[in-house]
């Protein structure tokens, strides 16, 4: 059984801690994934903490995320960019790796952008194309919400018929075909456990089910953004599609280096989405 009693003293001595050097409370949390990292650069930062100053958050184990929690403006809002993630697959559990998010939902914020890097499923992707999460296959086997609830965080059987909002998917459509970006679509997201990539089998499967893209990460967070009532915005860098028939290496460079080719699109998307977002 998960000692909830003191999972909650955890969360709430993070809380406390965080709170104690912000001026004010965050209204957006972004968290960034594999090769997404730079979004800090168009923000005016008032508080910037690494990952190992606040009590009892993970520590990151991937080169690729940078492990900071940082607070400022950004386009307009209240802004707490996570700047890095945590995974199952480095031996955390569900509940462990969406930790930050449950920080934040306690310090205020109300809106969540989860960005990730994936492999496509999709035949009509294209590396370097952003996807707009839909909806989500959690094939993890773990749910951060396991265990007893604490009905003040949110309800035991969360509803989760509309998982991504649906006004803020229109509103980053809509922008994208503004702004010119014409490789941003919709899709499933299936969230495998990892560390293994896919096999040409499992990515048969992944398609048949009905996952546009597959990655490790970003559901437990989502889920536990959901449950304190959040709205969530899934956004995904395709990194690389796979053909089952005709399958190529992949690679954690390869993936790393096409995020960070979509990285300065995926960032101008993030900027103006907020510019327009209202409470």
């Amino acid at each position: 059984m998960i000692d909830m009693s003191r999972y909650r003293q955890q969360v709430e001595e993070a809380v406390a801690f965080i709170r104690s050097r912000l001026a004010e409370p965050p209204e957006v949390l972004i968290q960034l994934g594999t090769g997404l990292g730079e979004l800090v650069r168009a923000m005016h930062v008032d508080c910037s903490l690494s990952y190992a100053e606040i009590p009892h958050f993970p520590r990151s184990t991937v080169a690729s995320h940078a492990g900071n929690l940082v607070v400022g403006q950004l386009a307009g809002k209240r802004t707490a960019i996570l700047q890095g993630r945590f995974h199952c697959y480095e031996g955390y559990a569900a509940r462990e790796v969406a930790f930050p998010i449950r920080v934040l939902a306690l310090l205020g914020a109300h809106t969540a952008i989860v960005t990730n890097a994936s492999g496509g499923l999709n035949p009509a992707f294209r590396p370097g194309h952003i996807m707009v999460l839909a909806d989500h296959l959690n094939l993890l086997g773990d749910n951060p919400l396991r265990g007893p609830n604490i009905d003040s965080w949110g309800p035991r059987f969360p509803d989760l018929s509309t998982p991504y909002e649906p006004g803020l998917r229109q509103l980053v459509l809509r922008l994208a075909k503004r702004l010119g970006l014409d490789e941003v679509v919709s899709g499933t997201y299936g969230c495998i456990p990892g560390p293994s990539l896919e096999t040409p089998a499992e990515t048969r499967f992944l398609r048949m089910i009905g996952a546009d893209a597959v990655g490790m990460s970003s559901v437990p967070e989502i889920l536990v953004a959901l449950h304190a009532g959040m709205r969530v915005l899934g956004l995904s860098v395709v990194a690389n599609v796979n053909d089952p028939d005709h399958f190529q290496p992949i690679l954690l460079d390869d993936i790393i280096a096409a995020a960070r080719r979509a990285e300065p699109r995926l960032q101008q998307l993030i900027i103006q989405t907020l510019a327009e977002l209202t409470p």
